[in-house]
Formats: C-alpha cells, sequence, structure tokens
C-alpha cells in the first residue's frame, strides 16, 4: 500500500506495523502528530496497546522504562526540551539495557526559544548509550522505525531514531507501507531476557559497588560493539524482503571522488542534487551520508573515506567551545589512517535553528573546501551566517 503522509505519521504507522504493546509520550512541538495519530489508532481499537499519558517527557521515559522491564514491546516520541527533560533516564534506559524505542524529531535547544530543525538536542545525548539512526526521508523513517526495534531487541539497548523538524515530520511524501505479513515476518513478538515477573521476583537496578559496575559497562560497550552488524543484518534482510536498503553508511558517487561530502539527514538530499551538478562538469565529487552515530561506524567510514584529497562534513549542530560533532567524530576516526591516505577534513557549520541549507550553500561549501591552500583555517567554518 503507497500513502501519502507526513513524517511524523510515518513513525506511527511504523510503530503500529511493529506492534508496540505500551506507549507512553507528552506532546512537544514538532512531535506531537506522532502520538496523536497513535492515540487515535488506539483509541479506535486499530492498534492494541496501552496508551500512557503523563505529565512530562521525564514521565514519559519512566513509564517506558517499567514497561520495557515487564517485557513489552515501548515506544515514545520528543523533541529538544523535552529529550532534554528525560536525560537523567535516558541513562537508566540504557544502563539496564532496555530496548525502549524512541523517534526524536530533531528541535533547536532553547535559548531562544525555536521549533525548528538543528541536531543537537539528539547530539547532547550521544553519551547516554542510546543507539542513533539518522533519517533522510519519509520512506527511511518508516522504515527505521521497524529495524528500531529488531535492533533494539537483538542486542537488549535503546535505539533513537532522528528526523528533521518540519523537513520531515510535517511535509507530505509518498511512503510505501510494508504487509502486515512482511513486518511480522521480520519482526517477531518480543521475547525479553530478563524481565520483572511477579511469579519469578528480581531487584532491577539496585546499588552496584565498585567491584562489579566496570563489567556491568563493559558488557554495554559490547553490546554497543556488536548493534553496528546487527543493524548491517537487518537492513540486509529488509532490504531482501522489500528492496529498499537503509545502511549504517551509505556513498553516493565517492568511488573515484577527490572531494567528498558528509552528511545526515535530509541536507543530504539537497548535496545528492549539487554532486550531480557537479559531476554533471566533470568535477569528481561525491558524498558519504552518516545514518549511525551510535554506535559510531568508524572502521567503514574509514574504508570509505581513505585516500580521498578532501572530506567538507556538513554539520546541523555545534558543540559550542569545540566545533561541529560529526566532523570531530570523523576526524577522531581517520586519526589512525596513515598521513599519506588520510584526507584533509574541513568541518562547516550550517543551518541551525531551522535556517534553509540550499543547492547554492552547497556549492559555496564544495568550492571553498576545493580552492583551499593548505590546512583549513579554523576547525569551525560557518556557512550562510549573517555578518
Amino acid at each position: 500500500m503507497k500513502k501519502v503522509m507526513v513524517g511524523n505519521h510515518a513513525v506511527s504507522w511504523g510503530v503500529k506495523l511493529a506492534r508496540a504493546e505500551v506507549i507512553s509520550a507528552y506532546p512537544i512541538t514538532p512531535q506531537t502528530q506522532i502520538v496523536e495519530e497513535l492515540s487515535e489508532m488506539v483509541a479506535g481499537g486499530d492498534l492494541p496497546a496501552r496508551f500512557i499519558k503523563v505529565e512530562s517527557e521525564h514521565s514519559a521515559m519512566a513509564a517506558c522504562i517499567g514497561a520495557s522491564a515487564t517485557g513489552a514491546r515501548t515506544f515514545t516520541a520528543t523533541s529538544s526540551q523535552g529529550l532534554a527533560l528525560m536525560h537523567e533516564l535516558l541513562h537508566w534506559a540504557a544502563g539496564g539495557r532496555l530496548p525502549v524505542v524512541m523517534a526524536d524529531v530533531n528541535r533547536a535547544l532553547a535559548p531562544g526559544w525555536n521549533i525548528w530543525t538543528d541536531q543537537n538536542d539528539s547530539l547532547a545525548q550521544r553519551d547516554t548509550g542510546w543507539i542513533q539512526l539518522y533519517c533522510e526521508n519519509n520512506q527511511e523513517v518508516l522504515d527505521t522505525t521497524i529495524l528500531a526495534f529488531r535492533l533494539a531487541e537483538e542486542v537488549d539497548l535503546p535505539v533513537m531514531l532522528v528526523l528533521d523538524a518540519f523537513y520531515l515530520s510535517h511535509t507530505s511524501e509518498p511512503v510505501d507501507v510494508p504487509d502486515t505479513e512482511l513486518v511480522d515476518a521480520f519482526l517477531p513478538p518480543r521475547v525479553a531476557r530478563h524481565r520483572l515477573d511477579t511469579a519469578d521476583p528480581h531487584s532491577y537496578g539496585a546499588l552496584v559497588k565498585p567491584d562489579a559496575y566496570m563489567e556491568m559497562r563493559l558488557h554495554q560497550q559490547q553490546a554497543m560493539s556488536a548493534a553496528g552488524e546487527a543493524h548491517e543484518r537487518f537492513a540486509r534482510d529488509w532490504s531482501a524482503r522489500t528492496g529498499r536498503a537503509w545502511p549504517a553508511l551509505e556513498a553516493y558517487r565517492a568511488d573515484d571522488a577527490e572531494l567528498v561530502l558528509v552528511t545526515s539527514g535530509t541536507i543530504t538530499s539537497t548535496a545528492r542534487e549539487v554532486v550531480d551538478g557537479w559531476r554533471a562538469r566533470g568535477e569528481r565529487v561525491g558524498l558519504v551520508k552518516v545514518k549511525m552515530f551510535r554506535p559510531f561506524p568508524t572502521a567503514a567510514l574509514r574504508a570509505m573515506l581513505r585516500g580521498k584529497r578532501r572530506v567538507a562534513v556538513l554539520d546541523r549542530n555545534i558543540s559550542p567551545g569545540h566545533g561541529g560533532i560529526f566532523a570531530e567524530e570523523i576526524r577522531s576516526a581517520l586519526y589512525d589512517v596513515p598521513l599519506d591516505d588520510r584526507p584533509a577534513l574541513w568541518g562547516f557549520i550550517l543551518g541551525l535553528g531551522g535556517r534553509d541549507v540550499t543547492p547554492e550553500t552547497i556549492d559555496e561549501i564544495v568550492v571553498r573546501t576545493r580552492e583551499a591552500e593548505g590546512a583549513p583555517e579554523r576547525e569551525d567554518i560557518w556557512v550562510g551566517v549573517k555578518v
């Protein structure tokens, strides 16, 4: 079935097809449509789930943690300040190895008060232990929602799927909605390895002394390391069933490229058009799209960028006092590449607070990167600002 839907409803349909059992959320712009649609599905009997109305995002995550601990397939959604309010409990979900799935509609953090998109809300949570998957279009949003449940329950870690505010959340696109039978075959019911059960009582989340705490964190790190391989395996499985592939990294016209743009989210679609324009003029420009930010696909990224002359990273985010977050992660990943094969890297900051990133903006980045002499003038090069 093909439906025209906004990105928020693509999340809702993915949750419905995944047969989530408990949904708890608090409305916040621009996420609200996700849970509105889900509440109507539950109230109308189309989704046999428990919908828990709460007084804050902190409580929403607490409810998801409790439900997931009993073995239920659990979902929530949020944005911006709501995600920031959840911060304490994000650690509890990840450290407790609970496969909660959450959609974050990327929205700039206040102040100033802003409802438009950038990636600082999700990237501010990068050390909480959540897997993070970034989406380019509404089809990828729906498919990733389903994939997220499969991945979370395979490695017992929570998954955050991320979509851009308004560019996806409130923009309609045609989306192929897979059959229920196909999704059921791909995503079987959850069978929790450990769960709260009154017939077999155990205590979880109690005090952990120094002689055991490090081992817990090691196991969490090992699960994160396993998540990369598991994601690629499930992405291949999904592609075989639907014809749609969503790898952790996607190279576009990059094999022979001398200059590679690195993007995530909806900027990627615009950058593809720019790459095609430069190729039509005979210039060897390519693209690498980063879907999976945690765990960071270090080895695969090294392989894709090794031997390239120049790399331009487009960051719709900023770590104040340092630079663009994707650029810094990629610099770290490339550190062990021998100097002769290590590309020069330019980090560009753009599109904050929902500012448009046009083809002309990305063309400017390509020109500045191609024509630069020597090392980048600074680690954070701001583009499209009014000075």
